[in-house]
């Protein structure tokens, strides 16, 4: 599986493209947001000879699905969320006129990704976990074969998400990292939603707020 990471928005938000030898790809949290980001991708798709079957996102905050409706004009596919982030999409004019950032129509949802387990597309999967925190339905995709992991606004490279948004709490959001992500193992690959790539064992050593809960459960047990 290949992965091109492109940077959108005023927000710096990573959109992502996968694809494999069949040349079927998805595009995770589709963040371009005017007609030179559209044509950005679009170009990117035509000059590696892709073909869009899927936009599919971590979570529905408005920075991360201002490209999905130009995806689903463009190339008639659909779009995959969790129903528990739809209030984010409707409520995506006010979030985005905090930050001065206008959202222009938000898509409709055609697959809830909590009705599913995995993606697949090409010869590739993506295994769907849930990993809420950031917002009520925010889910990772996780790549086995390759150990790759798109991790959204859940996991950052030594820092996490935001808690303090409509629908975030920081105890769950830290439950999931312990519980969902860790333990997929330190060799794991992470893409963030913002920010550099890193991996699972750097987070373990690096990430102030996984090294201090880390370091509380110990101590408790001691």
């Amino acid at each position: 599986m290949k992965i091109a990471c492109l940077p959108f928005n005023p927000i710096q938000e990573n959109t992502y493209v996968l694809w494999d030898e069949t040349s079927e790809c998805i595009v995770i949290d589709a963040g371009n947001s005017n007609p030179r980001e559209d044509a950005a991708l679009d170009n990117f798709i035509v000059q590696h000879g892709l073909k869009p079957v899927l936009a599919a996102n971590t979570h529905g905050h408005f920075d991360h699905t201002l490209g999905v409706e130009h995806l689903k004009q463009r190339y008639a596919i659909p779009f995959a969320l969790s129903s528990k982030d739809q209030f984010l999409l409707d409520n995506a004019a006010t979030s985005g006129s905090v930050f001065g950032v206008k959202t222009g129509a938000m898509p409709s949802v055609d697959l809830d990704l909590d009705q599913m387990s995995e993606i697949r597309f090409g010869n590739s999967l993506l295994q769907i976990l849930r990993t809420p925190g950031h917002s009520p339905g925010h889910v990772v995709f996780y790549n086995p074969e390759s150990k790759s992991l798109f991790s959204g606004d859940t996991l950052f490279r030594e820092s996490i998400g935001r808690t303090d948004l409509p629908g975030g709490d920081y105890s769950w959001i830290m439950r999931s990292i312990l519980d969902v992500i860790v333990p997929l193992g330190e060799e794991v690959h992470v893409y963030p939603g913002h920010g550099p790539e890193s991996t699972i064992g750097h987070e373990l050593l690096y990430n102030p707020f996984i090294v201090e809960v880390l370091n509380e459960e110990v101590n408790y047990r001691g």
